[in-house]
């Protein structure tokens, strides 16, 4: 074998100087797709050669604590990638004589492998013997059309090839298997780490995650052409608005026996000056930027305090933007204000133009209603939100952006 493998060796090291750019488009095909069969057929010799070292022991006989960690230092892989190449030599060695002889011949590769002896597997189980080895012969056909992905999920169906007596009985008896294991799977892990900031994990049964992506897919768009963010900031930043808009809808269950609210506790310094930090009930600190912006929030019930700690004021209705106010201010503004934006008014906050901790009213000639992102971006300070003469919003760009600073509007909420 060694002798073959160096003369192989050498025939792959003859071609690794050779011009790919003067191949006909024909013959540079038909290279790309014998670099593919040799691929596989070198998997199928590694593979066999990993099976035989664990077989024998060599790698805890040479002090390695494993295999895997054999192979990761011998072949300087990732211990995942060595972990795995042991678990599919294991794989093949058990597979059926016809998927080993499918990836000597390089008709399939070793993802391919897995999925067929998985499927071959099940349908073993399912079937007998038999159904299986037909299994063999249809998957490895497909496997030269289809990709794993797809051939896994082609494979749920195999039984109505090679056992259709039982297609629909063993269909049915894998999805109820397979909703009670996602069932029992199910959670959501929410960790908190030093800064206060919360680490979301999870999984969630097929229903769920229909519930979510149905509600969040619609706001993780791109604001607009020149919105930075990337996709994971957009799915925070739309799951956090979700929040928002349970919140507002004040149908969440009473907690502590209050309704469901998010407290900020600062001092009046904070919000006039911007100095220190404000509190939430949940124990995080915020910027005084970040209690500023909240404060506009009609669903955040701010609680401001004195000096001396005692009560100065807890969400007086004055202050916030609610009721027949809103109502007024989603006729008026239709959705997000903000030049490109398309969120609707249920996804927005209600801001006050001129901060209430200013001096600022709550009118509606003072309000805006304003997505959570764009709420974020325009108390950074940069734009500057004013009423045109028509009583309508319009934001004046900072000179960064447009030397003239001329006013744009939302053209998306178009009015009658």
């Amino acid at each position: 074998m060694l002798e073959e493998l160096a003369q192989a060796e050498a025939a792959v090291a003859g071609c690794v100087g050779a011009s790919a750019w003067a191949l006909p488009e024909h013959d540079l095909v038909a290279a790309l797709d014998a670099t593919h069969r040799l691929e596989q057929r070198l998997a199928m010799v590694k593979l066999a050669l990993v099976r035989e070292l664990e077989g024998r022991g060599i790698a805890t006989a040479q002090g390695a604590s494993s295999t895997a960690v054999w192979l990761r230092d011998r072949l300087r892989l990732g211990v995942g990638a060595a972990r795995r190449l042991v678990e599919l030599a294991a794989t093949l060695d058990a597979a059926p004589a016809g998927v080993r002889d499918a990836l000597a011949g390089g008709a399939v590769d070793v993802e391919q492998v897995r999925v067929i002896a998985d499927t071959v597997s099940a349908v073993h189980t399912a079937a007998g013997a038999e159904a299986a080895e037909k299994a063999v012969g249809v998957l490895v056909e497909w496997a030269g059309q289809f990709e794993p992905t797809l051939l896994r999920k082609l494979g749920t169906r195999i039984l109505d090839h090679v056992a259709p007596e039982i297609a629909d009985a063993a269909a049915e008896a894998a999805m109820e298997a397979e909703a009670r294991r996602a069932y029992r799977d199910r959670h959501v892990t929410l960790s908190e780490l030093r800064d206060g900031r919360l680490r979301l994990s999870g999984i969630l049964d097929g229903e769920a995650a229909g519930l979510l992506r149905a509600a969040i897919d619609p706001m993780t768009a791109p604001s607009g052409p020149d919105d930075p963010r990337s996709p994971g900031q957009r799915r925070h930043d739309a799951f956090a608005d979700l929040c928002r808009l349970a919140l507002r809808t004040g149908e969440l269950p009473e907690h502590g026996g209050e309704p469901a609210q998010v407290v900020v506790t600062t001092s009046f310094e904070t919000l006039a000056r911007r100095l220190g930090a404000g509190t939430l009930d949940t124990g995080p600190q915020l910027t005084p930027e970040t209690v500023r912006r909240l404060a506009c929030d009609a669903a955040i019930l701010p609680a401001v305090l004195g000096g001396s700690g005692q009560t100065l004021d807890v969400g007086r209705q004055r202050r916030l933007i609610t009721g027949p106010l809103r109502r007024a201010l989603v006729l008026r503004d239709r959705g997000c204000a903000f030049p490109g934006c398309d969120r609707p008014p249920r996804w927005c906050d209600a801001h006050h133009i001129r901060h209430w901790a200013d001096g600022g009213d709550t009118s509606l000639a003072n309000a805006v209603l304003l997505c959570g992102h764009h709420h974020r971006h325009v108390r950074r300070g940069e734009w500057t939100v004013r009423l045109g003469g028509d009583g309508h919003p319009e934001f004046v760009p900072p000179a960064w952006l447009d030397s003239d600073r001329l006013p744009r509007r939302n053209q998306y909420h178009r009015r009658t």
